[in-house]
């Protein structure tokens, strides 16, 4: 959502911040620009609606010279996709690009006004640059003048500034919204993502919440929220990662999900001990065990595809550990009062690590009386990973499209581990612990062979192509399954989908059943087989076009207006992972079908930044 880059070097550096935007496509975006100090000192700007590329060419019949710039993709939160709300935003000598929400804009917007700025834009970005080309009258001091500027504004933001009397210098913002420095040999560059300058650097600096950076070519000055002048750490980058390279697939959400048995195995990968049992200590440290041998209740907190997540372990943790588990959304549980539990743990996960209700429910966390907070996340320096208590990470490896695929699985197999390796801090049985281990040795090849049957699912997907809604109805652990598997359809696909618990379906999702919209079943051999059986029957009886999911086991048998599509029985504690993987190849064939843009879905974005 929304991605900023920045370089201030002594080459040209045009190219350099397209090639940044194009690595930044996947977080989703509707316009992009680009504002470049060229080389007589004045400032000129590019902006286009659509695709990065639409600017790439653009950039290409109106090249800049110059080695100070900064770009952005923009995805729209105050005023329509076009080009005037595009970013950078100027005002006068000062350009600026800028995630995230400024809370206060109209209020600063009317007094800017009365002081004779015109706004050419609908953005909450604009009233920024104005306001710092006012305090600029009052001190040239471009550090002093940014710090007066924030000093103003609320919420949750990151921001990169220039100004052409200042051609070799770039001010970094950072207010609770990600932001990275790269540091390079003569140069100097700036992200909200470090994936957009490994082209450029290996070496990258995490701003802080509050930090403000003074970057130049040569040079990297932090100051703190306090104002005084910091040292943050580098870090050196080991991410290998061609952003461009499908390999034999057609789209990235495809090829993740055809790495899932892979990822899977990284994600359990170096976490046994040599008597085969779940062991963190690397992870989490020797101190870690004495703090989750005191855990009593656990807290999850997440958004989308994580919640989703979330909601399946509390299911495990209550039936496998015995320890009470609530879930909530995050955009839910940091506005509402909190009733103390004793001795209780808090699990943010997340795939970006810096979902921004996610982030704030942990920072919130922090104030009130939990054990300790854990989060599970798929990026190594992330603001939730690094400013949680401990984490574990999924091992995913980078993950593109905007339908989470493989990161949804990476995390349900470490929360599935974490389920056993708490409960037997807890007093477990190791039987109980063991069968899960075997359990997840096994599942990267089931999900292989569903991977097999891709063909099977691409036949299917033709049922869906004129349909405009469908229902997906599970029981116990597989109705967060339904729900999973109800989003990835609505993301990729624009088909109105929804999921409820199937017992739930007298109490009003009934008056929907037509013989036009799809209802699609999980239901895997349990005990709530039975049960689950009896609301099919419901459907039935009503002209309902069923899709069930489940094994031979079941008893299933294809009739009319009833398509049966018949898994392997597998353990029932792995079965939410396993069940979804049909979910996402249906998803995919479906969007593939209707043509919708299947990486970067409309309206959507892969990290989301902002409220």
């Amino acid at each position: 959502m929304c991605g900023i880059i920045g370089a201030v070097a002594q080459r040209d550096i045009a190219e350099i911040l397209i090639e940044g935007l194009r690595r930044l496509e996947y977080r989703g975006y509707d316009s992009s620009g680009m504002a470049v100090i060229d080389n007589n000192g004045s400032l000129k700007r590019l902006r286009e609606v659509g695709k990065v590329q639409i600017l790439a060419e653009k950039v290409k019949e109106k090249y800049i010279p110059g080695g100070t710039g900064i770009a952005h993709t923009r995805w729209a939160t105050h005023g329509v996709p076009c080009k005037r709300n595009a970013h950078p935003h100027i005002s006068d000598h000062i350009a600026i690009v800028h995630n995230g929400i400024i809370e206060n804009y109209l209020e600063i917007k009317s007094e800017l006004k009365q002081l004779g700025y015109i706004f050419n834009s609908d953005t909450d970005t604009e009233v920024i640059a104005h306001l710092t080309n006012y305090e600029f009258k009052k001190c040239n001091n471009l550090i002093i003048v940014i710090q007066r500027v924030i000093n103003k504004l609320r919420g949750v933001y990151s921001a990169v500034i220039m100004s052409s009397k200042f051609s070799e210098l770039l001010i970094a913002v950072c207010s609770g919204n990600s932001l990275v420095i790269g540091l390079g040999v003569g140069e100097n560059f700036l992200s909200s993502d470090q994936l957009a300058l490994l082209p450029v650097t290996r070496r990258f600096i995490y701003l802080k919440d509050g930090d403000i950076a003074k970057v130049t070519r040569r040079s990297v000055q932090i100051f703190d929220k306090n104002g005084e002048i910091v040292t943050r750490k580098y870090i050196e980058s080991n991410i290998n990662f061609d952003i461009f390279n499908k390999g034999i697939y057609r789209h990235y959400m495809q090829k993740e999900i055809y790495e899932q048995p892979i990822a899977i195995k990284k994600a359990f990968e170096g976490r046994f001990n040599k008597d085969g049992l779940i062991d963190f200590t690397e992870d989490l440290g020797i101190k870690a065990i004495q703090i989750l041998y005191q855990v009593e209740h656990i807290q999850i907190v997440a958004c989308g595809t994580s919640y989703n997540a979330g909601m399946i372990a509390s299911y495990w943790f209550e039936s496998f550990s015995n320890i009470p588990c609530n879930v909530e959304i995050a955009s839910e549980y940091r506005y509402r009062k909190h009733a103390y539990r004793k001795n209780s743990l808090i699990i943010t996960i997340s795939q970006s690590g810096e979902t921004a209700d996610t982030l704030a429910a942990l920072r919130l966390s922090n104030t009130l009386k939990y054990l300790t907070s854990l989060t599970i996340c798929n990026v190594s320096e992330s603001s939730l990973v690094r400013e949680s208590r401990f984490s574990l990470i999924t091992k995913a490896g980078i993950e593109i499209g905007v339908a989470s695929t493989k990161a949804f699985t990476t995390q349900l197999t470490v929360l599935l581990m974490l389920v056993a390796y708490i409960g037997r801090l807890k007093g477990n049985k190791i039987c109980i612990e063991k069968r899960i281990i075997n359990a997840l040795y096994r599942l990267p090849s089931y999900i292989d062979w569903m991977l097999l049957q891709d063909k099977v699912i691409e036949k299917l997907a033709e049922d869906f192509l004129d349909k405009e809604h469908s229902l997906f109805l599970g029981r116990g652990v597989q109705f967060p399954v339904a729900i999973e598997g109800a989003l990835k359809l609505k993301e990729v696909s624009y088909i109105h989908a929804e999921a409820y618990a199937a017992g739930e379906l007298k109490h009003g999702p009934l008056a929907l059943i037509n013989s036009n919209i799809p209802i699609i079943v999980i239901a895997p051999s349990n005990k709530l087989l039975e049960k689950l059986k009896s609301n099919i029957e419901e459907v039935k009886a009503r002209g309902g076009l069923l899709y069930i999911f489940t094994d031979k086991n079941s008893g299933f048998v294809s009739s009319e207006n009833m398509k049966v599509i018949y898994l392997p029985y597998i353990e029932e504690c792995i079965s939410p992972i396993f069940y979804i993987i049909p979910l996402q190849l249906l998803s995919y064939h479906v969007a593939l079908l209707k043509g919708t843009d299947v990486d970067q879905p409309r309206n959507l974005a892969k990290s989301v930044t902002v409220e």
